[in-house]
């Protein structure tokens, strides 16, 4: 497969989908978007962004909530040749004034919603645009801002896309960063089509009749995929929701619009399993559910298929690589792996020697592949430290089986050594999981009275269950070597995440630090 070198991701899409004009594109809680309709937004966007004196090659901060706008302004982007940087909707200003100065956006796109928290992010960083656009204003535009409607109807659609080359720069997404400062990875428009072409379609098998619903926001890159990429490659019609994905509102997306694809995270469906208004299998219409952003315990997969008869297909992906490159398959899921890597993709497990390890053994996980960033904006440090030659560093441990299933390990600052042998947190993590009073877990190392490493695991329960200590480590000990099972044992309410759902056990070690 090849790409000719003028390629421009949004006309790419456009082109493909114009004999489907009044087909339903998406669906938010205000309505409709058909795809005639999305690319006459689109294309208005791009002109008024161009009218405001926005250039080539300049970043537009992309903050929005998910509807029907925000794909509007992303390919809006894409087709004026401008770059959107796409950021989570649940920072904090300081965390904006960042990459607001940063990037140097010259223009904001943002929902009336997060309006407020902008201007005090600008306010403190000093940064100032050339454009100031806001969807769904809730009062009184502030000086210079302009009106998402109004911005689409002060002039006609951009007659033609910009010609952009495929390894341009096309868009940045912001690692959510589990320590220091987020890195702006910087994507290409080619990279959005390779993962439509090696996994959305091959792996998903989306067609034009598919209905999906993202768990995961667009601003992260496996929502951006599920969302956007996939679907608008094949003519399906996507479901957006700007609130939280909590089990009551994603079971009434399932219920009204019966989407056929689901795309979740391993704790959004425990929250979903856990939960008394469940839905009968009979109310949804799934056919295969998708789960990345954390590996999905087994055991919490094959409950979830034995009541919607559904499977679920854990993948790995990465924001460096923008999606899954290693994946379970419909019809081919082995259960408590991540699967055998996408093809078109190569995956190495290599030892702190820097040379592969044999199967069975723990190792770092290296990709190559065509969908690799370009680098991290403004900090060749970490580049290189990330994208090495061909290949990039993901930063987990795997390893891998005879039959070529590689299996979660932890991150590579998570693993522990306990009597001198590697343990996986997860590995403890997903044994707990088994036992039907715990929700969630995560296991992380604290020294005993003799200084020695042992795990600790902190445990939430389901609500009205309960357990012992005690019993809890008998439980594990029965099904793991002796030397893994959680020494110190810890029930909390809630385990600290990042906003895409992965635990964040740095906070636990930090807190454990200071009792």
């Amino acid at each position: 497969m090849t790409l000719p070198t003028r390629f421009n991701f949004a006309e790419h899409l456009f082109a493909l989908n114009r004999g489907r004009a009044d087909r339903t594109a998406y669906i938010d809680d205000r309505g409709t978007l058909s795809y005639g309709q999305l690319e006459d937004r689109a294309r208005r966007l791009a002109a008024a962004l161009k009218a405001a004196g926005i250039r080539r090659e300049e970043r537009v901060l992309l903050l929005m909530l998910d509807g029907n706008d925000w794909p509007v302004s992303f390919l809006g982007c894409l087709y004026a040749g401008v770059v959107p940087v796409a950021v989570n909707t649940l920072l904090t200003p300081d965390d904006y004034a960042y990459m607001l100065d940063h990037s140097r956006a010259q223009a904001v796109l943002v929902s009336g919603a997060l309006l407020p928290t902008l201007q005090q992010a600008m306010a403190r960083g000093g940064h100032e645009v050339q454009a100031l656009i806001v969807s769904q204003p809730a009062g009184t535009l502030p000086e210079g801002a302009q009106e998402f409607e109004a911005a689409l109807a002060a002039a006609p659609p951009l007659a033609s896309p910009a010609q952009t080359a495929s390894d341009d720069p096309g868009f940045w997404l912001y690692s959510s960063g589990s320590t220091g400062k987020p890195k702006g990875t910087v994507h290409t428009h080619a990279n959005l089509w390779w993962t439509a072409e090696l996994y959305g379609k091959p792996v998903l098998g989306l067609t034009e009749n598919d209905v999906c619903f993202s768990a995961a926001k667009m601003y992260f890159a496996y929502g951006l995929g599920n969302a956007l990429t996939f679907p608008l490659s094949v003519g399906a019609t996507v479901v957006l929701m700007a609130e939280r994905p909590t089990p009551d509102a994603t079971f009434r997306r399932w219920v009204e619009h019966k989407p056929t694809v689901f795309f979740g995270a391993p704790t959004g469906f425990a929250g979903m399993l856990a939960s008394p208004k469940l839905p009968a299998r009979e109310a949804v219409a799934l056919r295969m559910c998708s789960s990345a952003g954390e590996a999905l315990p087994g055991e919490l997969a094959q409950r979830f298929k034995a009541h919607f008869g559904c499977e679920i297909i854990d993948g790995i992906g990465s924001t460096e690589m923008l999606h899954i490159f290693i994946s379970n398959r419909p019809g081919d899921v082995r259960y408590g792996t991540t699967g055998r890597p996408v093809e078109g993709y190569e995956v190495e497990l290599r030892g702190e020697d820097g040379r592969p390890v044999p199967d069975g053994e723990v190792g770092d996980l290296y990709i190559r592949g065509p969908s690799s960033a370009l680098m991290y904006w403004n900090n060749r440090e970490k580049s290189r430290e990330t994208f090495q030659g061909g290949w990039t560093k993901s930063g987990d441990k795997y390893t891998r089986d005879a039959d070529g299933y590689y299996t979660y390990a932890g991150r590579s600052d998570d693993m522990l050594k306990v009597s001198g042998i590697y343990v996986s947190p997860f590995e403890v993590e997903a044994t707990l999981m088994q036992h039907p009073a715990v929700l969630e877990a995560a296991v992380i190392g604290k020294e005993d009275a003799e200084g020695l490493t042992k795990t600790k695991a902190f445990v939430v329960l389901k609500d009205g269950a309960a357990v012992t200590e005690e019993e809890l480590k008998a439980f594990v000990k029965e099904r793991l070597a002796p030397y893994k099972y959680p020494r110190f044992l810890e029930f909390v309410s809630e385990l600290p995440k990042t906003a895409t759902g992965k635990i964040q056990r740095f906070r636990l070690r930090e807190r454990e630090k200071q009792a």
